[in-house]
């Protein structure tokens, strides 16, 4: 059996997806002199996910900057994503100290934008071949280890070979399945319906998200005029809500606390969902094969990491396996490092919406942290790092944060019991 190194190879790595992961992932990777085969089993290079949160999380910025799409965006119109987040102790709205740098942030961008501007911007990378209505229907396996991809096409099937192949096809990865990598489901006690509306203005041009325990819902201005507004209440909830689920819908927007003014706006799209959606895990790497974006990890929706997520897996993946793709390299050690990164810098936030997604009201830790970011500016933008992804739940939880913030609640709670609220003394 010839060693992997002499086996005539078409590319250095396929992609099989051309969405927000394998777009990134193959402009990356070409970038840093790899040639790639980015297949995409639709025909339309206008094609985009119309089931998400349309948001990109301030974490994934450095690589929007990297694949030089920061421009595109702006000019587009997409939405610079600042936020403020309802709770039962008030509004948590970070805001920049006063004499600091401006938070972080990303971008609100309906994929209708998106996913063609990266497809494009792909396909217009020297490395790259796009490769539209080409389909994954099997791996080739030799040795063990993949080598390839078989492939329906508008010309009949086909086969690629190369060094590694990379799925990036979404929550039911076909090449996850076709690899024999399982996945760990979690169950998400809520069920969700999302619509697109025009002229429905937002408290200071901000998203909003409500944290109702356990209902949660968000409103996010998107590029063009148009805001994504979804509800995600809890499970029980499903069966009324679907005997007239227009009205439902708006009933539960209208209850939102300083909820948006939905009745005056115009509803351009229909109203979509999906009654279940678990989040699941898969350990992004076999011999020959890396996962990236939802196929390697599907987040709970209510959070909008996956966008940003798959942008930043192609990232890390590019980073650590570029020279191996190209032979110059040990390929398993890379992938390696790759399931290192992705496993450090996900595990604890898949971990802490895992448990979330029970549809249960905060628990204590969480009541501390919320209660104590409404009512303090510094705690406000520490929460803000965390609900970036710029932080992970150690740094987040760290004992400096937790007593910065049980402090906050000590004082407010001083404040409250103030001289005219104590009962007299005797005399």
């Amino acid at each position: 059996m010839p060693r992997p190194e002499s086996v005539r190879h078409d590319y250095d790595v396929v992609i099989s997806g051309a969405s927000l992961a394998g777009s990134a992932a193959a402009i990356l990777l070409a970038r840093r002199g790899v040639r790639v085969a980015l297949l995409e089993r639709r025909s339309d290079p206008g094609a985009y996910k119309a089931l998400c949160t349309h948001s990109l999380q301030a974490s994934a910025y450095p690589v929007l900057d990297e694949l030089g799409l920061v421009p595109a965006l702006e000019k587009a119109g997409a939405v610079r994503n600042e936020a403020r987040w309802y709770t039962r102790w008030g509004w948590i709205e970070p805001r920049a100290a006063p004499a600091g740098p401006e938070l972080p942030y990303a971008y609100n961008v309906r994929r209708s934008t998106l996913d063609p501007l990266i497809r494009s911007h792909a396909a217009e990378t020297p490395g790259v071949d796009l490769l539209l209505g080409h389909q994954v229907t099997g791996l080739v396996r030799e040795a063990g280890r993949t080598s390839g991809v078989r492939a329906s096409t508008p010309q009949g099937e086909c086969e690629i070979r190369a060094r590694l192949v990379v799925g990036a096809d979404g929550k039911d990865s076909a090449v996850a399945k076709f690899a024999g990598v399982p996945a760990r489901q979690y169950e998400n006690a809520r069920f969700g319906y999302l619509a697109h509306f025009r002229e429905l203005p937002l408290h200071g041009g901000l998203s909003h998200t409500w944290f109702l325990e356990p209902d949660m819902a968000y409103a996010f201005p998107n590029d063009d005029g148009v805001t994504v507004v979804a509800v995600l209440p809890d499970r029980k909830r499903l069966p009324a809500f679907r005997e007239d689920l227009e009205g439902s819908f708006l009933a539960f927007v209208r209850a939102l606390p300083e909820g948006p003014l939905i009745d005056s706006a115009e509803r351009i799209t229909k109203i979509t969902g999906t009654v279940r959606y678990p989040l699941h895990s898969r350990k992004p790497t076999a011999p020959g094969v890396a996962l990236i974006g939802d196929a390697a990890l599907t987040g709970d929706p209510l959070w909008g990491v996956g966008c940003g997520w798959a942008l930043q897996s192609a990232q890390w993946l590019a980073e650590s396996v570029a020279p191996a793709a190209t032979g110059q390299g040990d390929l398993d050690s890379s992938l390696r490092v790759y399931a290192r990164r992705h496993r450090r810098r996900l595990r604890g936030h898949q971990y802490l919406a895992a448990d979330f997604a029970k549809s249960r009201p905060f628990n204590p830790m969480e009541r501390l942290m919320f209660s104590a970011a409404a009512r303090d500016e510094s705690v406000a933008r520490h929460m803000h790092l965390f609900a970036s992804r710029l932080i992970g739940p150690l740094r987040f939880l760290n004992p400096v944060a937790v007593a910065k913030a049980s402090a906050v609640n000590i004082r407010h709670r001083g404040a409250a019991v103030s001289p005219a609220h104590l009962p007299p003394t005797g005399s």
